[in-house]
């Protein structure tokens, strides 16, 4: 299968100022003392007039709508409004509205949508690029691989068509522009995420990735084990050496002006741990494992899409961490890309190990910026949760990524790298060994052993989305369950950031 090429889009986002052929009217609901107030108060008065307002009000207090963020309530349309339903989607209290809760808010509407044609709202009121994209991404579905017998029905689908109702023909055109095109970029990561790892090893990944580059008008490199061993990339092959699915190292280049940044990508595409093999139990969930490379691979390709005045090179590592005669074993030694040797403690500590060949690889295109992003460490949960991701690097741009995710709402949090913790990682026999031999700070650590191979010259954040990159849980927001795309936001804002440099 080709799953991520062929993916079907998503709903079709369009703006209208009229309600017009729409099945249901999606409004919105401020939580107040004295219950729930529709908003925007002051817009689209000629859609919902005074009375109108006062009918909807008195149907959705009668089956308890109270406005809390992300509560969803459908009632019936008042006469002349030209909807068969109204659906009324909470945003919390007014003084914590913002784009976020906009963007939460409207995919609980979204994934509440199933079954729907066309719908049309007023959260275009509030923010109409926050609106769109989580309408988009709340509707969301991965059903690639169901047959026929569990395949979506009708009622089921997700809504097809949704229209933003706006004050004039022209208003938003290029807000709506780039929520569609992010939409869809962390839809295409989600899509490589949600891919089970029998139809996306390493080589299979790399030519999907191609593909998408090259219609895109990208420059694409791929590197494959023989050409990995040639040129020393020891990281890439100690990790992939278990499986009998060789790794393979892309590089995708989008050319568009200075500076210039590097984006590095985890791309394990199943771990089993290695000879350090993984508990049974949740061992599935580690297709998501090059979480990373997908969101690395659609921002680069968004950064283009976009045509933002920089220059964006990913470097992909791929690889399939299975235990095996031939697999990496606890105290080898390997030599990385550029020479630095590295005693492997535990196998299942792989990520680092193909990542430090990037990072040195990507280092001799000389970057003004360097983010990599990585589900690296089971740490990360520990010390932030499911739903933080964790920003290490050098403290100015780590901070500076961290303040730009945290207001895209993908809120991830600057962590240190103490410089307590880097003697843990020298190896009696080797340059570094590639844990630490406790348990402490596993995140930091990981952040230490990836320094070691970034120029002190350049700008520099590791991401570890080990938790926030995938959602074992149950669908929240604009996130369902399965791949989420993060940091795909995080990512193009930050490179937006930089090109408005």
């Amino acid at each position: 299968m080709t799953a991520v090429a062929d993916r079907s889009l998503g709903p079709e986002l369009v703006r209208t100022v009229s309600i017009g052929q729409a099945d249901v009217l999606v409004i919105g609901l401020i939580s107040t003392d004295d219950g729930p107030v529709i908003a925007p108060a002051d817009a689209f008065e000629d859609v919902l007039d005074g009375e109108t307002r006062a009918a909807l009000l008195t149907a959705l207090q009668a089956v308890g709508a109270k406005g809390k963020g992300e509560e969803v309530t459908r009632v019936p349309a008042p006469a002349g409004l030209g909807v068969d339903c109204v659906l009324a989607v909470g945003l919390g209290a007014e003084d914590k509205l913002d784009a976020e809760q906009v963007r939460k808010s409207a995919g609980a509407a979204g994934r509440a949508l199933t079954g729907v044609a066309t719908a049309v709202t007023t959260l275009s009121g509030l923010d109409l690029g926050a609106a769109a994209e989580g309408f988009y991404l709340g509707a969301y579905q991965f059903t690639t691989f169901k047959s026929a017998k569990t395949a979506p029905k009708e009622d089921d689908q997700p809504v097809k068509r949704v229209e933003f109702l706006v004050p004039e023909p022209g208003f938003g055109e290029e807000a709506l522009f780039r929520a569609q095109a992010v939409a869809e970029a962390v839809a295409t990561a989600r899509d490589f995420v949600n891919t089970p790892p029998n139809d996306l090893f390493p080589a299979e990944f790399a030519n999907r990735a191609a593909e998408l580059a090259k219609a895109a008008g990208l420059q694409v490199e791929i590197l494959d084990e023989k050409e990995l061993e040639s040129q020393g990339y020891g990281g890439i092959l100690g990790v992939g050496k278990g499986s009998s699915r060789p790794p393979r190292l892309i590089r995708i280049t989008y050319a568009g002006g200075d500076p210039k940044v590097a984006l590095i990508g985890k791309g394990i595409t199943f771990d089993t741990g290695g000879i350090s093999i993984k508990p049974a139990a949740n061992m599935e969930n580690m297709t998501s494992d090059m979480g990373g490379a997908a969101a690395v691979i659609a921002t680069t390709l968004l950064a283009a899409r976009l045509s933002l005045p920089l220059t964006v090179i990913a470097t992909v590592p791929m690889a399939e961490n299975m235990p095996s005669a031939t697999a990496q074993r606890p105290g080898d030694v390997l030599t990385q890309f550029g020479g630095t040797t590295v005693e492997v403690i535990n196998t299942d500590a792989e990520g680092r190990l193909i990542l430090a060949d990037a990072l040195v690889r990507a280092g001799q295109d000389e970057p003004d910026y360097v983010i990599d992003v990585a589900t690296l460490t089971g740490a990360q949960m520990v010390a932030l949760g499911t739903r933080t991701p964790g920003v290490m690097g050098t403290d100015l741009f780590r901070d500076r990524v961290a303040r730009i995710s945290q207001a895209v709402g993908e809120n991830a949090w600057a962590m240190p790298l103490p410089a307590e913790l880097r003697a843990d990682l020298n190896s009696k026999i080797a340059d570094l060994q590639n844990v630490a031999p406790h348990r402490w700070g596993g995140m930091l650590s990981a952040g230490l052993f990836l320094k070691e191979f970034v120029s002190e010259s350049v700008q520099w954040a590791h991401l570890d989305v080990a938790g926030p990159a995938y959602n074992t849980g149950g669908p929240f927001g604009y996130i369902g369950k399965g791949g989420t795309g993060v940091p795909v936001r995080t990512l193009i804002a930050t490179l937006e950031d930089i090109a408005a440099e």
